[in-house]
């Protein structure tokens, strides 16, 4: 598989990388729903050395049995140090790169990061749905802004991530009573468990992303596309 036309250059300084998620944020699409699904991919990264290599791991699962079709590791030197808010610039670079070397086309990817529930609305599920041009769903385990009331403790329910208004945001963006936008929900993925934070990253709706999660939870924590990319990204080897 290969990824669409380059977005950008990736040695940027962080001036320029939250310059460059400013401009990015609004080419983001918050509406619609993948075309019919065969297979998902499940996104999530690691580092080497002392956090000089990114391992980047994907892991691509038939629907609706959830098999795993295949995996790809791949590693490339680190781009960027760790900066909140700035983590997609660290880690797509070796994302691009292991999803360059797919056999498959997966119809929608779930990323283990932020979709737009991030303080500019461009998490890094939302920037790698940019480069793939690709439905891209963020579960994510911290919440990075935003706000939200208590979730009900039984699988499957959540309550909804909701964040004032940013200058990323569009006009017709969803709003709560209160005015506030919604970025996400947070999913209670198992009982007694804290919940994940799934937000949609490109070309879906909430509603959408949080439909898929679900649909993809097993017997852990995490969803299984990123549950399966975790465990690939933290094996050494």
């Amino acid at each position: 598989m290969t990824h669409h036309e380059d977005l950008h250059a990736w040695t940027l300084t962080p001036e320029e990388a939250v310059a460059l998620q400013r401009r990015l944020a609004p080419r983001v699409v918050r509406h619609g729903k993948p075309d019919a699904v065969s297979c998902i991919a499940g996104v999530d990264i690691g580092f080497e050395d002392g956090g000089e290599t990114t391992r980047a791991a994907v892991v691509v699962l038939d629907w609706p049995s959830l098999a795993v079709r295949e995996s790809v590791v791949h590693r490339e030197p680190t781009r960027m140090p760790y900066i909140p808010g700035l983590l997609s610039f660290r880690e797509i670079p070796a994302a691009l790169g292991a999803f360059a070397r797919l056999e498959a086309h997966p119809d929608l990817v779930m990323v283990d990061g932020q979709g737009i529930a991030h303080p500019r609305r461009l998490g890094v599920a939302s920037h790698l749905g940019l480069w793939l041009d690709l439905p891209t769903i963020g579960v994510a385990k911290k919440v990075l802004c935003g706000r939200h009331g208590e979730v009900p403790a039984t699988r499957g329910e959540w309550a909804p991530l909701t964040d004032r208004r940013r200058t990323e945001d569009p006009a017709d963006v969803e709003v709560d009573a209160e005015g506030r936008v919604v970025i996400g929900a947070m999913l209670r993925s198992r009982v007694n468990v804290k919940p994940v934070i799934v937000s949609p990253g490109h070309r879906l709706d909430q509603a959408t992303a949080l439909e898929w999660a679900i649909a993809c939870l097993g017997k852990t924590k995490l969803p299984e596309p990123t549950r399966l990319a975790d465990r690939l990204a933290s094996r050494k080897g």
